[in-house]
């Protein structure tokens, strides 16, 4: 059989040659980005076990404007691989919604974008198809892009939906999104999705076959240095729910929705050797039957430029809960545990560039209830992440 590494080299080595490698450079039609990420991540109090891991994670985009390559006027193709390696520093902390961004149930590479874009009207429209991260476009600020913990990159409540989780890290699914821009920031988007979230790399390869139907998210929003936002999003094709059962005695089946809001602003304008500081807050909200949360909040600050004599200084505190369904309580109580409404965190960490290539993080998570049980003891996360730009 072959292994997932190797499909992972067969897959950028086809990228790679047919497009032409020397094309990369070749009048500003190519470009490509690759970077390595490591973290040591580890539990120093509470959770299940004093102990770390280490598990990293490898880039490599390319992008194109087909217009200069090939005359295709408005075209543009994204190609994303993935490689996933190392530990999961979450069975140490035992807690439902993560600590590490790059943490994944099964270390492999992936083909984990593949899409082509079109801009019209002047690019106030465009339509994309293909394998298609929807958190690089809807729910998300990018004022909690330096936070590690998975609830500040789209919220629990979203991301523990579907079959296989929704088409977000580190499984995609195939997707069509339109995109309508306008003045003043003003902007409408929607996509549909394979419900089942699976791309090449994982163990059935992409899902074409619909057979768990669509997910349906669409999102407006306002704003250009500051942004305003609402979503909605839904399943056209029941899920499995929490508790109930079918006839036959599997889940039952019951209806994914739900819907998020967000803002993010500048609370403080940087500049030329001084600090920026911007502020984000989220809150998001679903059914409660198919998925351990009925909603979520997240807030916090980004400062960039936080020594002016280091411009690549950044510091970020976050905080947030995940509040669990009722549903989710009467599972944990099930297993003899006293069920906790929420599970909460907050989380401080600093990143600074040392050299060219190389970026240092360290990060300080404090989790509260822990899993979902009321009488967790307080868990205490501290990592570090080591950030290479190959390219």
């Amino acid at each position: 059989m072959t292994s997932s590494r190797s499909i992972f080299a067969t897959v950028i080595g086809a990228v790679l040659l047919g497009f032409g490698a020397p094309a990369l450079a070749d009048d500003g039609a190519w470009s490509h980005t690759l970077v390595y990420t490591a973290d040591v991540m580890g539990t120093v109090s509470g959770g299940t076990t004093h102990a770390g891991r280490a598990l990293d994670n490898l880039d490599l985009i390319i992008d194109g404007d087909l217009d200069k390559a090939f005359g295709w006027r408005g075209v543009t193709l994204h190609a994303y691989g993935l490689n996933n390696t190392g530990g999961k520093p979450n069975d140490l902390a035992g807690t439902l919604q993560g600590v590490d961004n790059i943490e994944v149930d099964r270390p492999r590479g992936r083909l984990y974008e593949l899409w082509l874009q079109a801009r019209l009207a002047d690019g106030k429209v465009s339509a994309l198809a293909g394998l298609y991260d929807l958190n690089s476009e809807f729910y998300s600020t990018e004022a909690s892009g330096l936070l590690l913990a998975p609830p500040f990159g789209i919220g629990s409540e979203f991301a523990a939906t579907g079959p296989n989780g929704p088409s977000i890290f580190p499984s995609t699914a195939l997707a069509v999104r339109l995109k309508i821009s306008g003045e003043g920031g003003r902007y409408a988007q929607a996509a549909i999705l394979n419900a089942r979230a699976a791309t090449l790399g994982d163990p059935d390869g992409p899902s074409t076959d619909f057979d768990h139907g669509a997910l349906v998210i669409a999102e407006a929003g306002v704003g250009s240095d500051w942004r305003l936002a609402v979503g909605a999003w839904g399943y056209t094709h029941g899920q499995p729910d929490l508790r109930a059962l079918a006839p036959d005695g599997q889940p039952a089946l019951s209806d994914a929705r739900g819907g998020y809001a967000l803002v993010e602003y500048p609370l403080v304008a940087g500049g030329e050797g001084r600090a920026g500081v911007r502020g984000f807050v989220r809150i998001g909200v679903s059914d409660g039957d198919t998925t351990p949360f009925n909603s979520g909040w997240q807030a916090g600050i980004l400062v960039d430029k936080v020594f002016p004599s280091r411009p690549d200084s950044a510091f970020s505190i976050g905080l947030e809960r995940g509040a669990l369904s009722s549903k989710q309580r009467a599972n944990t109580r099930d297993q003899g545990l006293a069920a906790a409404r929420a599970e909460s965190s907050v989380e401080l960490t600093y990143s600074d560039r040392l050299t060219k290539r190389l970026t240092m993080q360290p990060d300080l998570q404090i989790i509260r209830q822990a899993g979902g049980d009321r009488d967790a003891r307080r868990v205490v996360v501290m990592g570090l992440r080591l950030t290479v730009e190959l390219n």
